[in-house]
């Protein structure tokens, strides 16, 4: 071979390895995805797909689910049915925001008759009440109540316990064909509170709930306290052994 065949040989290999390397550029710049926590891949010493790790979202299968602790329906007006539910987070070092949950009543035919769909904020090891009112309207006759959360859709991220912020003081029972529940809400935190949500549950001997109500106060001062009002428009059937005014805390 001579030597401009030689020559010829060598530019053609320089050419194609330039080539080459532009083409493997051009793909990773285009086409490389890098690793990160919205990519569907268990990566970048992450402890599952997307969750844990140097990931904001922990891993679901090394958080406790929360826990439903009961979820009672009840019709405070003829053709109305109204839910409570108290929800416990255990987790002491975990919260989750908006987590989605599901609601259903069925009859005695245990035929679904009403479902609703929502989302809650759970801080770390705490109860969160959830109340919905008017979830049914109709004459049909509520059996069962479940209250379920999407595993798959709850989203854990790190977080200690929040401190209590409210203490409620002077809870009054007032019975009759106009029931109605007064206290003081107090704010142990040196920030006003704005537009906070408020659920009162009566509940009788058996400890089962009885009935629901809420209300929203706008302010509670800083280190003050607030009168609350909570009432329900007829009777209550059975006597009430415990009025129980719980929060529904909202995650920043």
């Amino acid at each position: 071979m001579t030597w401009a065949s030689q020559r010829k040989l060598i530019v053609v290999g320089v050419i194609a390895t330039i080539l080459l390397i532009l083409a493997g550029a051009t793909w990773y710049v285009f086409f490389h995805q890098a690793p990160s926590c919205m990519d569907e891949k268990q990566n970048q010493k992450e402890e599952g797909i997307d969750c844990g790790g140097t990931c904001t979202y922990l891993c679901t299968a090394s958080q406790s689910a929360p826990s439903v602790r009961f979820v009672r329906a009840f019709s405070p007006l003829p053709g109305r049915t109204d839910v409570i539910a108290y929800v416990d987070n255990p987790n002491v070092h975990a919260e989750a925001h908006n987590a989605p949950y599901t609601i259903e009543l069925y009859d005695m035919q245990n035929v679904l008759i009403a479902k609703t769909q929502g989302v809650v904020d759970l801080p770390a090891r705490s109860t969160t009440p959830i109340f919905v009112p008017k979830l049914f309207s109709g004459e049909a006759i509520v059996s069962h109540a479940f209250l379920t959360f999407s595993s798959e859709q709850t989203k854990w991220v790190s977080a200690d316990a929040l401190p209590k912020i409210y203490e409620i003081q002077n809870i009054v029972y007032t019975g009759g064909d106009s029931p109605r529940v007064t206290a003081d809400v107090y704010n142990t935190s040196p920030v006003q509170k704005n537009r906070v949500y408020f659920v009162a549950t009566l509940f009788g001997v058996d400890g089962k709930a009885l009935a629901s109500s809420a209300t929203i106060l706008d302010t509670v001062p800083a280190q003050g306290s607030t009168a609350i009002v909570l009432t329900w428009p007829t009777a209550i059937e059975g006597p009430v052994a415990r009025v129980e005014i719980v929060p529904l805390l909202i995650l920043p």
